[in-house]
């Protein structure tokens, strides 16, 4: 079970038996993974397919060098098109994508124990209070958009102080076509209850703009 189903060169009947067992564990993967994962439907379906997409490419280049730097090429301008996901969403891919090499080798067994054993495992240590510091919680992403004339950098000074125990400016951009800004901060509220009247305040402050805030952890990837 666990020995290379290849030899010297690839039957079809190898070839067949690698496609249904990378497509079969690859969707169970998938179905597992959708469990812990927030992603749409389309994701879920290219990562049960990506098992068996990696182990065609292996079981094609087969010890060729050329075929293997053309390949590798043309994978690098996929993730240049490609937006950036989520931690969660990275490696669900990564593991697929580890377990197709498995399947391209002919290593059936150990494609399909990579792929089933990481989704339970994913799963329970999503489950445990790993990592999980209280303090860092609090931590929350403030996006404010202001007017290209308005002098950001003294600019909520006094608000800040009055409403936040902590303030880190952690970027700033262009948006609107270089007719507004868009100042982020890590922030941390003295009062929860206050968000309100922070929001508020900072409304009369940037012309009425767009403010949002969110958990830090879920936007780091926005940034």
């Amino acid at each position: 079970m666990f020995d290379s189903i290849y030899s010297s060169t690839v039957t079809v009947s190898q070839f067949f038996a690698m496609a249904g067992a990378a497509l079969a564990a690859g969707f169970l993967y998938a179905w597992l993974m959708s469990y812990r994962i927030r992603a749409a439907k389309r994701f879920f379906l290219v990562t049960a397919l990506i098992p068996f997409i990696v182990a065609a490419v292996i079981t094609f280049v087969n010890g060729n060098i050329g075929a293997g730097v053309a390949i590798g090429g043309a994978f690098s301008l996929i993730r240049f098109r490609s937006a950036q996901g989520t931690s969660d969403e990275i490696a669900a891919i990564l593991i697929a994508m580890g377990a197709g090499i498995a399947f391209g080798m002919g290593y059936l067994g150990y494609g399909v124990v990579i792929l089933l054993c990481l989704s339970v495992l994913y799963w329970l240590l999503s489950l445990l209070p790993l990592f999980e510091h209280r303090s860092l919680a609090r931590d929350q992403l403030l996006r404010i958009t202001i007017p290209e004339s308005l002098a950001y950098h003294d600019a909520f000074a006094d608000t800040f102080a009055h409403y936040l125990t902590e303030c880190e400016s952690v970027g700033v951009k262009t948006t609107g076509m270089g007719s507004m800004f868009r100042l982020s901060f890590r922030i941390r509220m003295k009062d929860a209850a206050e968000e309100k009247a922070f929001i508020d305040e900072l409304r009369t402050k940037n012309g009425n703009l767009e403010i949002a805030i969110t958990p830090y952890a879920d936007a780091q990837n926005t940034l």
